[in-house]
């Protein structure tokens, strides 16, 4: 029997060095450890509404049921006929311009399509702007699929919007592509119609694609309005991602949808590059397309959920009033999404390391936290919780937060010490 030799090691990619994904990572990894044990935890790592007792909704649920025998065979790789085209009827209702089922692409969820568009788009070390923070999928493939990420900064104090002026000085010769994130996770910032016109003449000057993941558009609160951006673009090539898992509390279902927009010559080479890597994978999951229809032309569920007394809008509030009596945070309240993105400062910020923080959260409170970074931001000062557990669950989980901040604050500072 031969013993094993370190030198015959699988080695693995050198390129996930660089790809960073904690909702997922090591502090999930040691939440199941720690629950393995026995232990109860409050995880709010992830925008995973079943998993929050949320169920999709009943006529969704029906129209796969009715259509199950239907379910066995692959389908065209773009997605069911019936899918894309209800797909293209949502879109052209709100302006998006040469919206047509033919334009239409159905994955297994946004995720799979955000990789598959990447990959259709770059060649090696062509880059992408980005948002800071960003959803760090978007990072991800952007660096799997060989190319840079160049992030632009969603400042705080500027409410978590993206400046337009700062973007534009980022772009260069080797710039392929826009990222928009709106409603924006993590920060549940929800951009403005001059600023994504200021945007979207950037994106027009430098023949730029804009990748825009619109996936909460119908997640919003306090009178907020959503502002898709394909039919402010017009002819610029624009590829509009939504899907069910979020809107629609779906997420097991793995589906969601691009829809390229703008002038098809401009575009037609990335959608045959799109439609060729649709067909490799053969066909996204079929029994999901089934329910397209009804979520996009029936019955609107999400919007209670948002309003006052609606469980969406009761936790953000929970939130909310949390850090404003809190003297360890300071919060920029989400105008949409599903996320709170709030900042440690005071005393309790002297010194503070996000990830040791959210170790600590999870060690000594059984509380399963996002540090900030995760996010690809310089500052280790920010976490994101989600706003999916009941609100009497997120005030427990923000009073120990402030418990284990007020440890912090009352702790003597490390030059004292010294």
């Amino acid at each position: 029997m031969s013993s094993f030799n370190p030198r015959n090691k699988i080695a693995t990619r050198t390129r996930l060095t660089e790809v960073r994904y904690e909702i997922r990572g090591e502090l999930a990894r040691r939440a199941r450890e720690l629950e393995g044990q026995g232990r109860s935890l409050i995880k709010l790592n992830i925008g995973n509404p079943g998993a929050f007792g949320f169920r999709a909704p009943e006529h969704l649920q029906q129209a796969i049921a009715g259509r199950i025998a239907r379910t066995d065979p692959y389908t065209h790789q773009q997605g069911l006929p019936e899918a894309r085209e209800a797909i293209a009827a949502f879109h052209k209702a709100r302006g998006t311009p040469n919206a047509s089922p033919e334009r239409v692409f159905v994955g297994n969820g946004v995720s799979e399509l955000i990789d598959i568009s990447l990959r259709a788009l770059l060649n090696p070390g062509e880059e992408v702007l980005v948002p800071s923070p960003d959803y760090p999928l978007w990072s991800a493939a952007t660096i799997l699929n060989d190319g840079r990420p160049v992030y632009y900064k969603c400042d705080r104090d500027n409410g978590f919007l993206p400046d337009p002026e700062q973007i534009e000085s980022l772009v260069s010769s080797r710039t392929r592509a826009i990222v928009l994130i709106n409603p924006n996770n993590p920060t549940g910032a929800n951009y403005p119609r001059e600023i994504l016109e200021r945007i979207v003449a950037i994106a027009q000057r430098y023949r730029l694609l804009l990748l825009v993941d619109e996936i909460y558009d119908h997640i919003l609160y306090d009178g907020n309005t959503f502002q898709p951006v394909a039919p402010l673009a017009g002819d610029l090539p624009c590829l509009s991602f939504g899907g069910l898992s979020k809107v629609h509390r779906a997420c097991g279902w793995r589906v969601g949808w691009a829809v390229l927009s703008g002038d098809p010559l401009a575009s037609g080479d990335f959608h045959h590059a799109m439609d060729l890597l649709g067909a490799l994978r053969l066909c996204a999951n079929v029994p999901g397309q089934f329910a397209i229809e009804q979520a996009l032309h029936g019955a609107d569920t999400i919007t209670p959920l948002c309003e006052p007394g609606g469980r969406l809008y009761e936790t953000r509030k929970a939130l909310i009033e949390a850090c404003e009596a809190s003297p360890h945070l300071s919060l920029v309240a989400p105008a949409g999404a599903l996320y709170g993105f709030p900042q440690v400062v005071g005393d309790a910020a002297r010194g503070f390391d996000d990830h040791e923080f959210a170790l600590q959260m999870l060690e000594e409170e059984d509380v399963l936290i996002v540090p900030g970074t995760s996010f690809n931001v310089p500052y280790r000062n920010h976490f994101r919780v989600t706003l999916l557990p009941e609100a009497p669950v997120l005030r427990e989980v923000f009073a120990r937060i402030d418990r284990v901040l007020s440890r912090r604050a009352d702790a003597p500072s490390r030059s004292a010490v010294a």
